[in-house]
């Protein structure tokens, strides 16, 4: 299926794109036959002499926010304020079960498992890199909540990990909390709600936020939201 970026933008200026990512496509080209991004990124060069490159990556199964640098100034700019935790991140994700704390801390460190087949997986693990999200539930019903979620540091699936730790994986995780059924929906309910970017030194953060997608609206409507 034929994918049009420019229809996808939330913002754009001389320095940055931001888009709404579709769930199921992975950022990069890999291995297998997976729907991927980087076959579109020429969408987005709108003149300039090459296509935008990634600010960050998302997981190919989470929508929402994502960031490019449209050149290589911008690239470096974007790479300062990410590796020193500048850029704020609000996740929402709906998981099963309910969290121990209406707001808290999860401060799991988090390593990388294989096995013989090649397939990999984060593991929660004393010896593994420091990992910390910080959460909030915006609402409850018998078998779900609805939580908002800010990653401290930037791990591989962290959120992911870091809920199933809590025995509230996220509903249509295709990894972690397959233990227990899902809905007919088995696409990951998790959105990269809004970010926030201090890009500019002289002018106030860029904001944006990304619409929930259609797949995580019938589950969103049975919360009582305040």
């Amino acid at each position: 299926m034929t994918l049009n970026l420019q229809d996808l933008i939330l913002y754009r200026d001389a320095m940055i794109l931001i888009i709404n990512k579709p769930k199921g496509y992975a950022v990069h080209k890999g291995k297998g036959r997976k729907p991927n991004l980087e076959d579109y990124f020429h969408q987005l060069q709108f003149g300039l002499p090459n296509p935008p490159g990634l600010g960050h990556r998302l997981d190919a199964s989470t929508s929402g926010c994502l960031v490019f640098g449209r050149h290589a100034k911008a690239l470096r700019r974007l790479g300062v304020l990410f590796s020193s935790g500048q850029i704020k991140k609000t996740y929402w994700a709906i998981v099963k079960g309910h969290l121990p704390q209406e707001s808290g801390v999860i401060d799991l460190p988090l390593a990388k498992m294989n096995d013989r087949k090649s397939n990999w997986w984060m593991k929660v693990d004393p010896n593994g890199q420091r990992a910390v999200t910080e959460y909030k539930v915006l609402g409850k019903t018998a078998e779900h909540s609805y939580v908002a979620l800010s990653p401290i540091t930037g791990r591989t699936h962290q959120l992911r990990v870091h809920l199933e730790a809590l025995g509230c994986p996220i509903v249509g995780d295709p990894v972690y909390g397959r233990e227990t059924p899902d809905l007919d929906d088995d696409y990951l309910h998790l959105l990269a709600r809004s970010i926030e970017i201090p890009l500019y030194p002289k002018k106030d953060p860029i904001c944006v936020t990304a619409p929930v997608p259609g797949h995580m609206l019938a589950l969103m409507k049975t919360f009582d939201i305040h």
